[in-house]
């Protein structure tokens, strides 16, 4: 297979997906070579990302557009391959590591807000029901609810090479944590958050040559996301717990007698 990719270059100086608010420090859903954020664009906030049982998630708001903002923290041209619920963002195809990606320059960052349309046009990704997601409506609803970003070197850079493939940080197999999740309430399977095609905006970007140093990726970093409800019913999100009330015998001290009950 050839490592030659015709990807699209992330037109940050064009684009009006273009990344602003990026920290340079990292953060729990950093990776070596990228830092990934999920950005919820209807509250400008960045969602929390939160550890459970070895994997990351975020708690999304049904109706919200969202957008993955990446930033290249490496000092070359890197491609990243960005699929979401099992499809590749950019071709609509089901998600594999060969195809087509976004390719960002040295320290740039760049906002993903939808899927490809065209090289100046997306659909804006938005959280929605399981059965409008765009996964579900193309008959493929297996893997809603993940967000993946596979990250490549460039060939041209000889230390890539040496580069090993970042490990999982996953404990359980795909399929035990589905059995999991789905254990946790039986409403969920229809309660579950997907993300759907949403309004035709504005994302300019241009095409680009760029060999992969590799077949597989240098680096994948995933997150897993579903509404707040069904995070704090699988015990994803934790709140505290309030203390039990104590019952208090007396609790008018008033003397008197005993009233007639209402009517």
């Amino acid at each position: 297979m050839s490592l030659r990719t015709l990807a699209l270059l992330a037109i940050t100086a064009l684009s009006a997906s273009c990344s602003a608010h990026i920290p340079p420090s990292p953060d729990p859903a950093s990776g070596r070579l990228a830092q990934i954020e999920v950005v919820d664009r209807t509250t400008g906030t960045t969602l929390p990302v939160y550890w459970y049982r070895g994997e990351r998630w975020i708690a999304g708001t049904p109706g919200h557009r969202y957008a993955i903002a990446v930033r290249n923290r490496t000092d070359g041209r890197i491609l990243t391959v960005i699929a979401v619920d099992g499809i590749n963002a950019v071709s609509g195809e089901t998600a594999s590591w060969g195809q087509t990606g976004y390719v960002l320059d040295a320290g740039r960052s760049y906002d993903i807000r939808g899927w490809r349309k065209s090289q100046e046009r997306v659909a804006a990704f938005e959280f929605t029901a399981l059965d409008r997601s765009y996964a579900a409506r193309t008959g493929r609803p297996e893997n809603v609810g993940v967000i993946g970003v596979a990250v490549f070197r460039e060939a041209r850079r000889p230390e890539a090479a040496a580069v090993a493939p970042a490990q999982s940080a996953k404990s359980e197999s795909g399929a035990a944590a589905r059995e999991r999740d789905e254990a946790v309430s039986s409403n969920r399977a229809d309660s579950r958050l997907g993300t759907g095609h949403g309004r035709s905006e504005t994302s300019v970007v241009s095409y680009t040559d760029f060999e992969r140093a590799r077949n597989s990726p240098d680096e994948v970093v995933t997150l897993r996301y579903d509404s707040r409800e069904n995070l704090l019913a699988m015990g994803v999100i934790t709140q505290p717990r309030q203390p039990a009330p104590v019952p208090n015998p007396f609790p008018n001290s008033e003397s008197g007698f005993v009233p007639d009950p209402p009517r």
